[in-house]
């Protein structure tokens, strides 16, 4: 009896963790091209929320949270490494989060601001073609 519950519990263990492991999308759909343009839209409201908005700090967490989702669920993905949508988003996430890391309490500088725009641009036009 010992031996059936012991294999029945690592039954449970196994099935638990990879369930857990299965959702780690962090609210993206597993859609690239619509992920993409929901985190595009999170950074955006982010970066023109005015620096004294009363939720800046939570908006601030939550473009955080959607740029670490993002980058968990896409970065191993060998078929969109070619992508010119996908090696723009990672240069604008990677500038983004780099200020969030170093300037937390800081706003963004309006050539960052406007940087962030023209790839958010650009990977828009190159998610519309399927690029």
């Amino acid at each position: 009896m010992k031996h059936y519950w012991s294999r029945l519990l690592a039954l449970v263990l196994v099935v638990v963790i990879g369930l857990m492991g299965c959702s780690s999308g962090g609210g993206l759909s597993g859609d690239y091209r619509q992920d993409t343009l929901d985190v595009i839209g999170v950074l955006r409201n982010a970066i023109e929320l005015p620096q004294d908005a009363p939720e800046k700090g939570e908006v601030q967490a939550e473009a955080r949270k959607k740029i670490n989702d993002f980058a968990a669920r896409y970065q191993r993905n060998g078929s969109l490494t070619g992508l010119s949508s996908f090696t723009t988003m990672r240069t604008a996430l990677n500038s983004l989060a780099g200020h969030y890391s170093s300037y937390p309490n800081r706003p963004l500088p309006a050539k960052l601001k406007q940087r962030l725009e023209l790839e958010f641009k650009q990977v828009e036009m190159a998610v519309a073609r399927g690029n």
